[in-house]
């Protein structure tokens, strides 16, 4: 820890951010730190928030130098200003045990979590003797929000709520439909632990209600966890995303380029309110 927090010190850069590719073998990340001296401009609890993508290819995004056909510029400028960690890598190559290994910091296969689990098996979940980063900065005095898939468990012991979360908006299953008709009775859109209906493009409403936490808690530190399920199946987006990308011919290309543009039209957002709310100097972002 202390090796660690010398390192942090030491750096110049005025975030430090992350941008994960979640769910997929390969992990991009990049960041940014506050600037010139860590310890003298950061406050004793500064905001976290950590950001991840499900199933985004580690060369789609245009900072990564591979394709440049679906341009990133929100999180290209987190590159720019910051660092990107070429070497790092998701514990598994599918979505729950992912999800598990960032929330507890541990590798999944040490507590059993290795596999995906199939909908509606509520025995299954991340196990209840785990305990996450919500679970830490809650008692460290966080207010602490998830919006977005979480895909630990559907049971009432492995919710949210229950795993160190005091607001939440999201689906609790793998996967879920982007348009109107998002949420089903299986798998139903959540704020908290009651059902509510969207009409906003799923990656869009995350954004939304990311934006409005941050303004919400501006004044109080927070820990925010904004699990996009962008870019997974299905693969779907409105027209106004993807008329951007008239020029890709192939269909399935055109709408995963629109998905990436719409979540990186999200995180851009997510970096404005913080500017906004003058609390970007105070955010750790991974």
């Amino acid at each position: 820890r202390g090796d660690w927090l010398m390192r942090i010190r030491n750096l110049t850069r005025r975030e430090f951010m992350a941008t994960t590719a979640g769910g997929t073998a390969g992990l991009a990340t990049i960041g940014s730190f506050p600037s010139v001296s860590f310890a003298k401009t950061m406050p004793a609890k500064p905001n976290i928030i950590v950001i991840l993508a499900d199933d985004l290819g580690y060369g789609e995004l245009s900072c990564q130098g591979f394709k440049k056909d679906v341009p990133t510029p929100n999180i290209d400028s987190i590159a720019a200003d910051g660092i990107r960690c070429t070497q790092g890598y998701v514990t598994c190559p599918v979505c729950s045990p992912t999800r598990a290994g960032l929330l507890t910091g541990r590798y999944q296969q040490k507590f059993g979590h290795e596999h995906n689990f199939g909908e509606g098996r509520t025995e299954c979940g991340l196990p209840v003797t785990e305990v996450t980063l919500a679970d830490r900065l809650k008692r460290a005095g966080y207010t602490t929000g998830i919006v977005g898939k979480w895909h630990q468990g559907s049971a009432p012991q492995f919710v949210p709520s229950k795993r160190g979360f005091d607001e939440f908006f999201g689906f609790l299953g793998g996967a879920q439909s982007y348009l109107a008709k998002a949420g089903s009775d299986t798998n139903p859109l959540l704020r908290n632990d009651e059902p509510v209906k969207e009409r906003e493009y799923l990656t869009d409403a995350f954004t939304r209600e990311a934006t409005a936490f941050i303004k919400t808690h501006e004044n109080e530190p927070f820990l925010l966890y904004i699990a996009y399920n962008a870019v997974h199946l299905p693969l779907q987006a409105p027209q106004k995303y993807l008329k951007r990308f008239d020029s890709i011919s192939d269909q399935k290309r055109k709408t995963y380029a629109a998905m990436t543009a719409a979540m990186d039209d999200g995180v851009g957002a997510v970096l404005s309110q913080l500017k906004n709310s003058k609390i970007d100097d105070k955010t750790l972002i991974f």
